[in-house]
């Protein structure tokens, strides 16, 4: 069982840089394929990136974040990282990162099986 507690958020202005933490334990995270999804107020739960915590650590990222968005991790902690640079107004939403066993890459948020609580990004214009 993995327990993922996050850090980081708040209130930034456009064209901010902000990074999320995804702190894991209960157990390592090898083995886990680890997601960061959003969801604004009104929408449907969207998938932002993903990174396969391996020797490869592959990351994935959808079209309409490449370039600004960034997932890292840091193996001695059992953290995961999602680094947002030139936030804009419409990145306001909930981050939540999960953890799905294996290591392929899904996009679909039911495919993960641990959750954070989520953070609140809110991007001022």
């Amino acid at each position: 069982q993995v327990q993922l507690v996050q850090s980081g958020g708040g209130l930034v202005q456009a064209g901010d840089s902000l990074r999320l933490s995804c702190a894991a334990s209960g157990d390592t995270l090898n083995g886990y394929t680890m997601g960061w999804f959003r969801q604004a107020p009104g929408k449907e739960r969207e998938f932002v990136g993903a990174l396969v915590w391996s020797v490869t650590h592959t990351t994935y990222y959808p079209d309409s974040v490449k370039g600004r968005f960034t997932i890292s991790r840091e193996y001695d902690k059992n953290t995961v990282y999602l680094q947002i640079n030139s936030l804009k107004p419409e990145d306001t939403a909930i981050y939540y990162c999960a953890a799905s066993r294996g290591s392929r890459i899904y996009t679909d948020y039911d495919k993960y099986d641990f959750w954070g609580q989520g953070t609140q990004v809110t991007v001022s214009s």
